[in-house]
């Protein structure tokens, strides 16, 4: 399946995506070193998933993703073998205009970052952006929740400009 999806810096003076939020979520996940891919295993609440996502493409716009829904034993095994942590995080489903956002606030040694996502049919797909949503970050490698691992948000935080910290 061919994901392709946009991220966009949220805007911190206010809660409006919290108090547009229908729901969210606790996320665990790690990577397992795999040359060519990002492997991840994700605790999602009281799911689990492990997913294969390809190389990205159209400026980091799409790329090939499967995922499958494992056991949260398996998931809890898999995440012994996962390198340099876990990233932990909140996800808020937004829904604005006929799409979902999903808003990700990061806990732990991400804590402050705050940036949404919107899966799209088409890389042309037009969409109303709610009120909350800044710049688009889409192919900026800061933002691959697998690069969170390597490099905190703390070391990159005084590039983001100041409304969005």
């Amino acid at each position: 399946m061919q994901e392709i999806e946009r991220k966009f810096l949220v805007k911190k003076d206010n809660g409006t995506w919290r108090d547009m939020a229908t729901s969210h979520s606790h996320i665990a996940q790690g990577y397992i070193d795999c040359k060519g891919a990002t492997v991840r295993i994700r605790l999602r609440d009281d799911k689990a998933y492990l997913t294969i996502k390809g190389p990205s493409a159209d400026n980091g716009l799409s790329r090939y993703e499967f995922e499958k829904e494992i056991s949260p034993e398996d998931a809890v095994q898999l995440m012994k073998l996962c390198r340099g942590g876990v990233i932990d995080k909140t996800r808020y489903l937004v829904t604005f205009g006929g799409h979902t956002f999903e808003v990700d606030e990061f806990h732990g040694i991400n804590q402050g970052l705050v940036f949404a996502e919107i899966e799209l049919q088409s890389a042309d797909e037009t969409f109303e952006r709610p009120p909350f949503l800044g710049p688009e970050v889409t192919g900026n490698k800061h933002y691959y929740n697998s690069h969170l691992l390597a490099c905190p948000y703390p070391q990159w935080r005084e590039q983001v400009p100041e409304e969005y910290r």
